[in-house]
Formats: structure tokens, C-alpha cells, sequence
């Protein structure tokens, strides 16, 4: 599919970010396209194809959890504005996603449930707790948003007493004779959200479903998931006439995802209730590189099934490196190569925090794209914030991803075409030197600069 009217609009904006600068998200450029000769070995180049396009863009967003709103909640009226139009309004950043979780998780002050313990037959289901900090929250941001929010939800542990280990934290398993009762759960959450007025777009089955930790988590095996699935929350959605709700397998790292897709996916009873594959960016804990090509042979190998990043953050909290560029860097490398695999949707982590990288019930304090300082009140903005916005602020729900290669390693480059035939052209240059560019679209082009360690978005 092309949308070709958007080429014929020759006028040509350029938004920059640059580390040691004051250029942030600034309008650096006006320009129009020239006719475009065959370029010479010697000049760096962006290629874009307006003939080829891909994958549908969803959109991109963060997650409100418990600390998120517990911080919001310490500030001003004016801050809370002040964050909400940042993120969410129409001189913001443009966020049209939000995750959230379902009861505790992590960046939760407590580990909770809806539930009293032992309430298999969830009477007492109740979100009565989410009212105090996150519903508000969230309702003010979907109010910003409109039409185009997708919100949805992830658990980290299902209710104690349904597990094997008898904890909502390290691990442990959802025990067989729980199966439906937790399938249940997910139902009872997303009925008791929408009658808040919160039209819930999906659920992820569980997050990071092999990672066992301090915090709230349970494990699934593949088989486990996919028959979890298959025999029950796809069903019970169905029964409760929630088969329009988008179901989002693994929610774990990019390393095992092939191996869970390839599980669920192959089995069609499973996969007929899922929407695709969630995934996150921790597998570099090991010290690796983030394992892209996973993403393209999950595209190659499942071509109807979708892809949504649920979950990333700049780990290690320091709060002498809010300003710490290698951390933007991080987003705008994986945001790239990310949509480049044909990834839908980009969801980062906590779209707040506190001074201290919180609060967080264990200790694993992270970064944020913003923070606020509750001592003084303040909102500290850090480069991740601005990277993020070089692609949400541009990209509309509805784009199309359309062909884009760089001459040389130094560029990143990715390009989407919005709906009212509009195009975005995002180009990293994470090297220490100024580079001279030609962005050329079929037989036009643009030259350009790019600072070093900079982010720019071309509107075309």
C-alpha cells in the first residue's frame, strides 16, 4: 500500500536532539527535496522507498503502575498538568499507549491482590486499592489521549494461595487447580476497568514468564502458556464475550522468544486467541548484544502475528546520570531496530518515578524518561524522554513502516508513513563526529547534518 500524496509535499522540517547542546526536540531546518543524481561511494546516505511498506504502527507509550501514580499524586496541580501534557497532550510527545498491572507488581509500594486470600470463586474481587493513585492517573491520561489509546495490562504473580510456592514473589507456579479461577481474574479486571469508563485493549498473559525474582513473578514453560491459553483464558474470553480483547504471549526477552513463539504459534488451537508476541529489551544483561534477528524470524516465520515491545528501562539507578546520553542512546538503537523487525508498538517501563528511582517494594530501582524530585517538586526531564518523542511525537496510530536503508554503520535510520500520506524519517548518529548526509527518496533528495550523538526527526 502507498499513500503517494505525501511525497508530493516538497517541504522538508528537521528536529533535532544533540547531547551538549540546547537542541531538544528543536525545529533545526526548513528545506525542500532537490532531483537526486546517482550517489557516489564517498557520501553517506539514507535510502527510503516509498513503494515498499510494512507493518501498521500501532504506538507508543509507558507504563502507569502503582509508583507512577504514587508520584504523580505528590505534585502540584500545575506538575501534574505540566506531566500529563508532556506525555499525552497535543504540544507533548504524543504517547497514545499505556500499560498498567494487574494488582502488584515490582514498582508497587506492597504486594496486593482484588482479593481476600483463598477466594477461589473471586467474591471478593474489589480494585478499590487502584482508585487511591493509578486509576486516577490513568484516566486522566486516556482523557488526553481519545480514540487512539490502547491500554492494556499485565500480572506479575497470580494470588499466593494459587501457586506452588505459597508467595507472590520468587517465582513459583500458577498450580493446575487454579487454571480457570485465574482465567477468571483476568476478566474480573478488565469488566471492573471498563466500568471506570477504561476501555481495555488487551492483556499479556504474564510478565517475564522465566524470570524468577524477588519481586512478584510466576513461571510458565512454553507448554505451560500455550495450554494455559488454549484451554482456558482464550476460552473464558471468548464465554465472557471478550474475544475483541487482544491476548500477548512471552512478555519476556528477545533471547527465548523464538522458542515460545514457535511453541504457541504452531499449535493453532493456541494461537487462534493470540494477537502476537510481547517482548522486552533484558537479554543484554548477560553482557550481549540485543538480539534483533529473533524479531525478524518471528516476522519471517509468523507473518500474521504482531509484535509490541511491553517493556524497557535504563536499569541501576544513579541520580547523578539523569543527564547520561548512552541512555537515550539505548531507546533510540532499540526503538530503531525494533520497528526496523517489524515491531508494532513500544511500550518503555514507568513513565515516572521518584528522586530515587522509585518506590519500589524490593529495591530495584530504575531509571525513568522523567522523574520528580518530591523534595522540591520539581520534574527532571532526561534524554530518553526527548529520543522517545523524536518517534511518538511524529508517528500516528495507522502509519505504515516503509523501506529505509543507511550507506553506512554510523546512521540508524527508520522511516514511517502516516495516514494523511505525510512521511517520518527518524536518523540516529550515536558516533563522536558531525555528519553530512543525503536523505534520498526516490529521484529527490535533501542534504542534511546531523550533530554528534543526536536524534532527528525529518518530516516530509
Amino acid at each position: 500500500m502507498v499513500r503517494e500524496q505525501g511525497f508530493n509535499k516538497k517541504n522538508v522540517k528537521v528536529y533535532t536532539t544533540a547531547k551538549d547542546s540546547n537542541l531538544k526536540l528543536s525545529l533545526t531546518k526548513e528545506t525542500t527535496f532537490k532531483p537526486s543524481s546517482q550517489p557516489t561511494e564517498t557520501e553517506i546516505s539514507i535510502f527510503v522507498n516509498p513503494n515498499k511498506t510494512f507493518q501498521e504502527f500501532l504506538g507508543i507509550g509507558g507504563a502507569i503502575t502503582d509508583a507512577s501514580a504514587e508520584v504523580f499524586a505528590t505534585l502540584s496541580q500545575e506538575k501534574q498538568d505540566q506531566l500529563l501534557q508532556s506525555y499525552f497532550g497535543k504540544d507533548g510527545i504524543g504517547y497514545n499507549v499505556i500499560r498498567t498491572n494487574i494488582h502488584s507488581c515490582d514498582f508497587s509500594s506492597g504486594s496486593y491482590t482484588y482479593i481476600d486470600e483463598g477466594d477461589a470463586e473471586l467474591k471478593s474481587f474489589s480494585i478499590e486499592k487502584d482508585k487511591q493513585f493509578r486509576l486516577p492517573m490513568i484516566k486522566r491520561a486516556a482523557a488526553l489521549i481519545g480514540n487512539s489509546m490502547v491500554f492494556y495490562a499485565s500480572p506479575w504473580s497470580p494470588p499466593a494461595f494459587m501457586k506452588s510456592n505459597k508467595d507472590m514473589l520468587h517465582g513459583g507456579k500458577l498450580l493446575p487447580e487454579f487454571n480457570q479461577a485465574w482465567a477468571n481474574y483476568y476478566v474480573k479486571f478488565i469488566e471492573a476497568y471498563e466500568a471506570e469508563g477504561l476501555p481495555v485493549w488487551g492483556v499479556t498473559i504474564q510478565n517475564e514468564p522465566m524470570a524468577v525474582q524477588i519481586w512478584e513473578s510466576c513461571i510458565y514453560t512454553a507448554e505451560e502458556e500455550r495450554d494455559f491459553l488454549k484451554n482456558y483464558l482464550g476460552p473464558t474470553f471468548e464465554k465472557a464475550g471478550m474475544s475483541d480483547k487482544n491476548i500477548v504471549v512471552w512478555d519476556h526477552n528477545r533471547d527465548l522468544l523464538s522458542q515460545r513463539s514457535n511453541t504457541i504459534f504452531e499449535d493453532p488451537e493456541a494461537a487462534k486467541y493470540a494477537w502476537g508476541t510481547g517482548f522486552h529489551w533484558y537479554e543484554t544483561w548477560t553482557g550481549g548484544e540485543p538480539m534483533y534477528d529473533n524479531l525478524k524470524n518471528f516476522k519471517e516465520s509468523f507473518p500474521s502475528k504482531n509484535l509490541l515491545f511491553t517493556e524497557g528501562c535504563n536499569e541501576k539507578f544513579d541520580a547523578d546520570k539523569y543527564q547520561y546520553w548512552p541512555n537515550a542512546e539505548r531507546y533510540g538503537n532499540s526503538m530503531i531496530s525494533d520497528f526496523n523487525n517489524g515491531t508494532v508498538g513500544w511500550t518503555d517501563w514507568n513513565i515516572l518515578l521518584n528522586e530515587k528511582g522509585g518506590p519500589n517494594h524490593v529495591g530495584n530501582l530504575c531509571f525513568a524518561p522523567v522523574h520528580a524530585d518530591t523534595q522540591t517538586g520539581e520534574l527532571i526531564y532526561t534524554p530518553a524522554y526527548y529520543y522517545i518523542g523524536h518517534f511518538s511525537k511524529f508517528i500516528k496510530k495507522g502509519a505504515l513502516r516503509v523501506s529505509t536503508t543507511s550507506s553506512r554503520s554510523t546512521l540508524d535510520s527508520t522511516t514511517f508513513q502516516n495516514t494523511d500520506g505525510s512521511f517520518v524519517t527518524v536518523v540516529m548518529n550515536k558516533t563522536d563526529n558531525k555528519i553530512t548526509y543525503n536523505l534520498i527518496v526516490k529521484n529527490r533528495k535533501v542534504s542534511l547534518e546531523i550533530e554528534p550523538h543526536a536524534m532527528q526527526s525529518i518530516l516530509y
